[in-house]
């Protein structure tokens, strides 16, 4: 999945106008030169400690100065640059040294090691070994800051009208804020279109995990052009059901059975554990509502008096439990539980594991997002034997997937 949407990369080809592969080159050198200016204007930013055209700390011994033309070599050919002064002629540009006549995509494997969950020391040390370049943490920060206009274009980007299945979660990081460090919440939402293919919906920060919140994200969903969901796949947390159908009303909810089966052991004792998961299969494996929930009545004559907490929660929530129960084997394999939307955080904390804790909400989103556009270049295919779990959706759904197979 590229950064850039197919809309955005359309209107660079007709900008560019492009023809040939000279085109393409043409245009890549145009926005490499670009990034490399602007990656020069922060670096300035950092020796001086205020953005350009913004306030100057009191006193300012040091400012601009204006600019130096220059021209560099990179792997798209010459690049002519400003290289921006300062008044006392301290300045000394690291990304682009001075009689540096070649360039070596420096910021990008910034972004890159950034991306891998490298901390900013190993950052240093890499491109210190491997360039002899010295670079300071404020300026690996302001180098990674120039990408949150992408994260902000991202985060907005038109959706598809309908989605066959979303898949709704949070996963939870330490950061910093007002001095003190708190749980943060970063709601993910990952959608499966109705050609098979899943993407990232959106990210978004909050406190803590809210069905307030959800609604929120739910109704920034519609805003950006999702009209259904067919059926939407969650953890049981108290009010999402309400949250959904309140943006969504004729969405299927199916609440995760994993999670379900979580929360039921956390009443059970140590030593009763196993045995009453052998007593729980029965109902999620059953291959009927009807034999599930004679299995449900089962495990209550069975474990009802010991654990009534374990039965009254399958109970209360089985209505949206009990969803997949109609639908044939592939789709009941895709949605029954929130696995796809767990590999995708476990893919997450596989790179974020080295933080205990992030320094704010920006250097979270920013890491996140990186990582999540390398983990959708991995999403190359469609979800396995779509086309059969496309035809049987149409028979679930006639009116809301028809119009898309005609």
């Amino acid at each position: 999945m590229s950064i850039l949407s197919k809309e955005q990369m359309r209107g660079i080809l007709k900008e560019y106008n492009v023809k040939t592969a000279g085109d393409i080159n043409h245009a890549l050198k145009d926005m490499f030169g670009g990034l490399l200016q602007e990656a020069l204007e922060a670096e300035l930013d950092t020796e001086l400690g205020y953005p350009k055209n913004g306030q100057k700390p009191e006193p300012a011994a040091n400012r601009r100065n204006g600019h130096t033309k220059k021209t560099v070599r990179s792997e798209h050919g010459e690049i002519a640059l400003c290289v921006p002064r300062d008044r006392t002629g301290e300045f000394e540009p690291a990304i682009v040294k001075k009689h540096q006549k070649e360039v070596t995509g420096i910021e990008d494997q910034i972004l890159a090691l950034y991306a891998k969950g490298v901390s900013v020391r190993d950052i240093q040390d890499h491109l210190s070994r491997l360039y002899g370049v010295d670079v300071s943490p404020t300026l690996i920060s302001n180098v990674t800051s120039r990408i949150m206009p992408l994260i902000r274009e991202w985060q907005s980007r038109p959706l598809q009208k309908t989605y066959a299945v979303v898949f709704l979660d949070a996963i939870h990081y330490k950061v910093k804020q007002e001095g003190h460090i708190v749980n943060k919440a970063v709601y993910m939402v990952i959608g499966v279109d109705l050609d098979g293919c899943k993407d990232v919906l959106g990210m978004y920060i909050g406190e803590h995990e809210t069905s307030k919140f959800w609604l929120t994200v739910l109704n920034e969903l519609k805003n950006r052009g999702v009209e259904d969901i067919l059926i939407c796949c969650v953890d049981n947390l108290t009010g999402f059901s309400e949250a959904i159908l309140a943006c969504f009303p004729q969405t299927e909810i199916q609440k995760c059975v994993v999670h379900q089966i979580r929360n039921s052991i956390r009443y059970v004792s140590y030593k009763d554990t196993q045995k009453l998961l052998a007593g729980l299969k029965p109902v999620y494996t059953a291959p009927s509502e009807e034999a599930a929930l004679a299995a449900l009545e089962e495990f209550e004559v069975a474990w009802g008096k010991r654990y009534p907490l374990v039965v009254q929660s399958w109970q209360r929530n089985w209505a949206e439990l009990a969803t997949f129960f109609k639908y044939p084997p592939e789709i009941r394999k895709l949605i029954y539980t929130t696995n796809m939307i767990e590999s995708y955080h476990r893919q997450l904390r596989k790179v974020t594991k080295g933080k205990a804790v992030f320094p704010s909400d920006e250097a979270l989103l920013k890491m996140l997002y990186l990582v999540t556009q390398d983990v959708m270049l991995k999403w190359t295919g469609r979800i396995h034997n779509w086309g059969q779990i496309l035809l049987q959706l149409s028979v679930f759904f006639p009116d809301r997937v028809n119009s898309f197979l005609q």
